[in-house]
């Protein structure tokens, strides 16, 4: 018959016809019951395993709700960050994005759609380039290209392309038209130094790992997202107001 730990100890208790404490027992002894009642019992382990996976992942969305209300300035802030979809929109997600990630490819259309869809949708796009220097070239160049009116252009036509470096954004930038010596200049600029490092700084305080990330609301969400989903999020957002 299995029984568990405190089963074994009441079971000793009852045999010595005394009352039970835990002074009675020796580190040596309580080690042995929990040995046996968990050989006796494997399910305990898994139960307190459940638990310690519990307490883990409600310790992180506790962490990640108080970040996200510590930085909630910093991240709605659009003085050096682009807005695209309706700027007075009613709900705003928040996209971090790097240009040589597949994963942002597949969310670009997701989100051009819904931004097409929804007219009172804000989309903030934060350039996170994490894996690459194309990817940091990229950004850079994509940034730049504000101060010529050409970053929504650009942004798409380099979403389109499976893999993007400076070469490859400079090329695709001066199809569009643009001034590349210009855009040269204006790639070392401050704020565009500023705009990734305030990237890096807010991923940072809300532990994320990895792009795409979005933040619709108070609601986090690391990964690739498909529309439907974003839908829901923005729905729900609505809701709450």
């Amino acid at each position: 018959m299995k029984r568990s730990l405190f089963a074994t100890l009441a079971a000793v208790g009852m045999l010595s016809m005394t009352p039970v404490t835990a002074q009675d027992f020796s580190e040596e002894d309580i080690k042995r019951l929990a040995i046996e009642a968990i050989l006796e019992n494997p399910q305990i382990v898994m139960d307190a395993v459940q638990i310690l996976r519990e307490r883990d992942e409600a310790q992180k969305v506790a962490d990640t709700a108080q970040a996200l209300a510590e930085n909630k300035d910093t991240i709605l802030d659009v003085s050096n960050a682009v807005v695209l979809g309706n700027p007075d929109g009613d709900v705003t997600i928040v996209e971090f994005f790097d240009y040589n990630c597949g994963y942002c490819k597949r969310a670009a259309p997701a989100v051009h759609d819904l931004i097409e869809s929804d007219s009172n949708i804000r989309v903030i796009y934060r350039e996170w380039p994490i894996l690459s220097e194309g990817s940091v070239a990229a950004a850079k160049v994509s940034l730049a290209a504000r101060n010529q009116g050409k970053y929504e252009e650009l942004h798409w036509a380099l979403m389109d392309l499976q893999q993007v470096d400076e070469a490859t954004a400079l090329n695709v930038a001066q199809g569009l038209g643009m001034d590349i010596a210009q855009l040269k200049t204006d790639m070392e600029s401050d704020e565009v130094a500023e705009h990734i490092a305030t990237s890096r700084n807010i991923t940072s305080a809300l532990g994320l790992t990895g792009t795409p990330s979005f933040i619709v609301g108070d609601t986090v969400v690391p990964g690739f997202v498909p529309k439907e989903s974003l839908e829901e999020l923005v729905a729900k957002v609505r809701a709450e107001m």
